[in-house]
């Protein structure tokens, strides 16, 4: 009889201590459940609104700057990383910076000699400038999942697709076409040429290796120190130069002597 009422009472104490443990989590179940993201909200409410600005970015010319409400996107991204839809919004996030650089490797493929260097050049500025915005958009995305999760950084993962895509597969044409173009005085604005070269120095100063004279152009202390014995071949590169220079100019220095000899004669 004893040993009855000792099993009852046990088995009435589980039963206490279960439903206390039923109260204790369930109101966390429940919030859980009634504040989940549903796949068909992110993908159709939250996604949306995120990719549309994305290509904005992405689209915009240098130098001009797109109306976006950042806060807005802010919250979304919050949103979604709280949701548990980090890993699905980096990837969506990836693919659409991958589809926009593909085609704009596919434009640069297609474009003319004397068109290449120069959308190179604003695509490399473009680029930058949409970095600018999709990073701090996605601030709370680097923050918890691609630095914690995954031991990286979202500029650096980004860029490494601008790599992959654009500067890798055009990279020996557009240092050819500057090569060409340093016999051919102002054929390339002076402006872009140096921007080109010092952007990719910035992305890989390994580059520079493909053509260290071009870079030293450009860059300082990219070609060994100068030794006494060189000294002559760097006069006769100077001479050469100054050569070309004058010649694209339209005048020679017996010109420019005759000049200021008629000159002296009117001031005289």
């Amino acid at each position: 009889m004893l040993d009855r009422c000792l099993t009852k009472m046990e088995e009435a104490g589980t039963t206490d201590n279960a439903r206390s443990q039923q109260t204790q989590i369930s109101p966390l179940l429940r919030t859980i459940v009634s504040d989940g993201m549903a796949r068909s909200e992110y993908e159709n409410q939250y996604w949306p609104q995120l990719e549309g600005a994305i290509k904005q970015l992405l689209q915009q010319r240098p130098g001009v700057f797109l109306r976006i409400s950042y806060e807005q996107m802010y919250s979304c991204v919050y949103k979604c990383v709280c949701q548990q839809y980090s890993e699905r919004m980096y990837n969506d996030l990836k693919e659409v910076v991958t589809i926009f650089l593909q085609q704009t490797s596919v434009e640069l493929q297609n474009a003319s000699s004397d068109q290449l260097l120069c959308r190179f050049h604003e695509g490399i500025k473009q680029y930058s400038q949409a970095l600018g915005g999709i990073v701090p958009i996605f601030n709370y995305l680097n923050r918890f999942y691609v630095t914690q999760k995954l031991g990286t950084d979202l500029r650096r993962e980004l860029t490494k697709l601008f790599v992959e895509y654009i500067l890798e597969p055009h990279l020996v044409t557009v240092l050819s076409l500057l090569q060409e173009a340093q016999g051919k005085p102002f054929s390339v604005h002076p402006t872009v040429a140096a921007e080109i070269i010092h952007n990719l120095h910035e992305y890989n100063q390994d580059y520079a290796q493909l053509n260290p004279p071009l870079f030293a152009k450009y860059i300082p202390n990219v070609l060994p120190p100068t030794r006494l014995e060189d000294l002559p071949l760097y006069i006769a590169e100077t001479q050469r130069l100054q050569e070309e220079l004058l010649a694209h100019q339209g005048y020679n220095r017996d010109y420019q002597r005759m000049k200021r000899t008629n000159d002296d004669v009117l001031i005289r």
